[in-house]
């Protein structure tokens, strides 16, 4: 059984590099933003909370998202391991995490400020399938129309300077101390973000020594 943690700030593709690493190694990716923005869409009262967080272009409540995250493992769904992103932000949370969980290591994304406001500028959403695009890596077949549904592309609430410039005060100050901790007790594997997705896929399974995407071995469930 394989358990990560991966971290990094918004646009350093935490997610497209998760669920790269969960497909290949059949591990549970928890995304909490996925879980956020399904709660939103159903109009849920963590929904609620969220929409409130993210209109005033605030990170959510650090309590919520712990809640969440527990819940989430508790279902124990997770036979061959899981791969987290979006979590730990504090450094409550992160003791709470090296407590309950044996971690076999903590990807760290790194990636530059002002790249980061590049490629979040840049994200689109379908308003229908919720599916991802960026307009610099990722583009649609065409213009402004998801691949898959047909739906409109659309720029999230939150993904605009202002907002983004907060949520960049709020990472640097509460979450980047949370590495600090990893560091001090765990694995940390440091890869440039800046590379394309498959470089940056191919660094992150070099450092952990897993093998190359393809060829992952079989592992034995966990009792």
């Amino acid at each position: 059984m394989r358990k990560y943690v991966i971290m990094g700030v918004q646009g350093s593709g935490k997610g497209t590099q998760a669920r790269l690493l969960a497909a290949d190694l059949d591990l549970v990716h928890i995304n909490v933003g996925d879980i956020f923005r399904w709660n939103v869409q159903n109009h849920t009262k963590i929904g609620a909370q969220v929409r409130r967080a993210v209109e005033r272009g605030h990170l959510v409540e650090d309590d919520l998202v712990e809640r969440v995250v527990r819940e989430r493992l508790a279902n124990h769904d997770w036979n061959y391991g899981f791969v987290v992103d979006g979590f730990p932000r504090n450094a409550r949370q992160a003791e709470f995490f090296l407590e309950s969980y044996d971690l076999d290591g903590v990807i760290y994304l790194d990636l530059p400020d002002e790249e980061v406001v590049r490629r979040v500028l840049a994200r689109r959403l379908c308003s229908r399938c919720g599916l991802d695009y960026n307009l610099i890596a990722s583009r649609p077949r065409h213009a402004g129309v998801c691949d898959v549904c047909g739906g409109a592309l659309v720029g999230r609430a939150d993904d605009n300077p202002e907002a983004l410039a907060v949520r960049l005060r709020e990472y640097h100050g509460k979450t980047r101390p949370v590495l600090e901790i990893f560091q001090r007790k765990e694995y940390v594997a440091a890869v440039d973000a800046r590379q394309p997705v498959p470089a940056v896929q191919a660094d992150i399974r070099g450092r952990l020594r897993l093998p190359p995407v393809g060829a992952a071995p079989v592992v034995t469930p966990s009792r």
